[in-house]
C-alpha cells in the first residue's frame, strides 16, 4: 500500500480542478487499518461502499492483489471514474460493482466504508451489511472530523455489538464495527405533501429525503408557465422526483424522464412515481447527466442544479450537469432551472443552451427560462 501513489487517480469524467481531488487521507487509514485483515481475505470477501472515486478498491487491488472485490458506489461519476483509474492502473478485472443488496455483502467478511455525511445513508448502509454480511464481517471505516459526528457511533452501535473509534490521523478518524445484530429491512421513508397532493418516497442519501426544498419550492411556483404543447420534458437531478411527478399529474399527456446519477436518487424517483400511480408516464434512469438522451429529444427540461462539490461551493458541478441541454433540447425547447441567486448561472446558461429570461428571484433563489433558438446561429 506504501507504494501506490494516490496523487495518479482522477476524478474523470466527474468535475476536475486543482482544488478537488481523487482521494483524501481518510482513504489511507481506512487501508491502513484494514490491511491485516485485506492481507487475509479470500477472493470474493471484500466489499467497498462509498469509493469516491476508486482510492479503496485501487488501493486494496494494488497492495494486496485482491480480486472479486464487489463494490457500490451511489454516483454513477464514481463507478464511471473507478473505472477509468482502473484501467490506467491494468486492475479493471479486480472488482465488479453492485447495488446496496444481498449480492454486494452476501459471505463478505470485510467491509471497507468511506462515512456518508447524511446518518439516514449511513443507516441504511449499516443495515444492509448486517443483514447480509457474514457474520464474522468487520467494517472499516472513516471520514474527514469536521464531517463526523457522535450519531455515527450512534447508528452503527444500533447495528453492531461493538464499535471502536481510531486515533485521529491527518483530520481524519476511523470506526470500526465488528458484531453484526440481527435486523430487519428498514422501512421506506414517506411523506404526504396535500399542497402537491403528491407522496414522496426517499431512500437514504437522496437530498432533502422525504421534504421539499425551498429551491424545487420556487421552481414548482411556475411550472405552470412551461410549454402547454410540450409532449417530453426530463427532469434532470431529478432527486425524489417532484418535479417530474408534478409535470406528470399536471399534464397528463406529458411524457417524462427522471434522470439522476445517484443509485438512491433513482430508487426514490422510481418509488415516488409508484406512490402516486405515475409509473406509466414517468421514466426514470440513472445518467450521467444526459449522455444517455437523444439529440433533439426534449421539448422542456427542468433542472435544480447542485452547487456544492463534496464540501466546496463550485460552479463547476452545475455546468457539467448542464453540459448536454443544448444538444438534447429540440429547437426552440426551455431550459426552467432554479439556483441559488448569489450565483452567476444566467450568463452560462445564455453562452450554454440560449436567449434567458429571469422569471422569479428573491434574495435566495432564481428562477430563470432559458430557450434554445429555433435556427443555429
Amino acid at each position: 500500500m506504501s507504494d501506490f501513489d494516490f496523487e495518479v487517480l482522477r476524478r474523470y469524467p466527474d468535475v476536475e480542478a486543482p482544488n478537488l481531488f481523487a482521494y483524501d487521507p481518510s482513504d489511507r487509514l481506512i487501508l491502513a487499518e484494514a490491511a491485516e485483515a485485506l492481507a487475509a481475505a479470500a477472493p470474493g470477501q471484500v466489499t467497498v461502499i462509498g469509493d469516491s472515486y476508486g482510492a479503496l478498491t485501487i488501493g486494496a487491488a494494488h497492495a494486496h492483489g485482491l480480486t472479486g472485490i464487489r463494490v457500490h458506489q451511489d454516483a454513477l461519476s464514481g463507478e464511471l471514474a473507478l473505472g477509468f483509474n482502473a484501467r490506467e492502473e491494468n486492475l479493471g478485472d479486480a472488482y465488479e460493482n453492485h447495488a446496496l443488496d444481498e449480492s454486494l455483502l452476501s459471505g463478505a467478511t470485510v467491509v471497507l466504508l468511506q462515512l456518508p455525511r447524511s446518518l439516514e445513508e449511513l443507516d441504511d448502509i449499516a443495515n444492509a451489511i448486517a443483514r447480509f454480511a457474514d457474520p464474522s464481517v468487520v467494517v472499516y471505516s472513516a471520514g474527514r472530523i469536521k464531517h463526523m459526528t457522535l450519531g455515527m457511533n450512534e447508528v452503527l452501535a444500533r447495528y453492531f455489538g461493538r464499535v471502536d473509534v481510531t486515533r485521529a490521523q491527518q483530520k481524519s478518524r476511523g470506526l470500526i464495527a465488528r458484531e453484526p445484530r440481527e435486523t430487519e429491512a428498514p422501512a421506506r421513508r414517506k411523506q404526504f405533501h396535500s399542497d402537491l397532493g403528491l407522496w414522496v418516497v426517499a431512500t437514504g442519501s437522496v437530498f432533502a429525503g422525504t421534504k421539499v426544498d425551498i429551491g424545487t419550492r420556487a421552481l414548482l411556483a411556475v411550472l405552470d408557465q412551461v410549454d402547454p404543447n410540450a409532449t417530453t420534458a426530463i427532469d434532470l437531478g431529478a432527486g425524489t422526483g417532484i418535479l417530474a411527478a408534478t409535470l406528470a399529474k399536471t399534464r397528463p399527456g406529458l411524457r417524462v424522464i427522471a434522470t439522476d446519477q445517484s443509485a438512491s436518487a433513482v430508487a426514490s424517483a422510481t418509488a415516488t412515481m409508484e406512490a402516486n400511480d405515475l409509473q406509466s408516464q414517468v421514466t426514470v434512469v440513472r445518467d450521467d447527466g444526459l449522455s444517455s438522451q437523444p439529440d433533439e429529444s426534449a421539448d422542456v427540461i427542468v433542472v435544480n442544479p447542485p452547487f456544492h462539490i463534496g464540501g466546496a461551493v463550485h460552479a463547476g458541478a452545475a455546468i457539467n450537469l448542464l453540459s448536454d441541454v443544448y444538444r438534447v433540447l429540440k429547437p426552440g425547447g426551455q431550459l426552467w432551472a432554479v439556483y441559488n441567486t448569489h450565483l452567476a448561472y444566467r450568463a452560462e446558461m445564455g453562452r450554454m443552451v440560449g436567449p434567458t429570461t429571469p422569471i422569479s428571484r428573491n434574495d435566495k433563489f432564481t428562477v430563470t427560462l432559458a430557450e434554445k433558438p429555433l435556427t443555429e446561429t
